[in-house]
């Protein structure tokens, strides 16, 4: 990889671990399994972006050919310099990103509106929730028009199967 490319790469990195929100995502987590992989992942995220910013951010150090000619002599030294200096890395050209990138991004949009639905339920859920925490508490005391007070369906159920003679058998 070339000192320039490797600079991108880690550029790339340094703005990926800044826009994820990790605490944000740790509070989703409901299963102490689940934090225990979040923590991993996070982990594991972290040492590969520090190796990508120390490793691949250094410039190799340039060669003294100056130094080894003179230790070694300058006919084995050039042969040894045009060679290096023929090598061509072949670039990297990222051909992957633009196929997924539109995928990626359609599974975001995706990722927010089942989030927003999450999230809808579970404030339905906690209210249901509530609504029976109260009601088993007054159940033993409850009476039958407290109860239909609340669920005036059921009493327009009965109040029809009584009108049409209806007993159930």
């Amino acid at each position: 990889m070339s000192g320039n490319g490797a600079k991108k790469v880690v550029d790339v990195a340094v703005k990926a671990g800044k826009a994820i929100d990790w605490d944000g995502m740790a509070k989703m987590l409901v299963s102490e399994e689940a934090r225990k992989e979040f923590a991993t992942l996070r982990r594991t995220f972290e040492d590969v972006n520090h190796q990508l910013q120390t490793k691949f951010s250094q410039e190799p150090q340039p060669i003294d050919w100056e130094y080894y000619r003179n230790g070694i002599g300058s006919k084995v030294v050039d042969m040894y310099k045009e060679a290096y200096e023929s090598i061509e890395i072949p670039k990297y050209v990222d051909t992957v990103t633009p196929e997924y990138k539109p995928k990626f991004d359609a599974l975001v949009v995706e990722l927010k509106e089942a989030e927003k639905a999450s999230l809808k339920e579970s404030e339905r859920i906690e209210k249901e929730i509530a609504e029976l925490k109260e009601m088993k508490k007054k159940i033993s005391t409850m009476t039958a028009d407290e109860y239909f007070e609340k669920h005036p369906e059921l009493k327009k159920k009965f109040d029809d199967e009584i009108r049409n003679d209806y007993w159930g058998y």
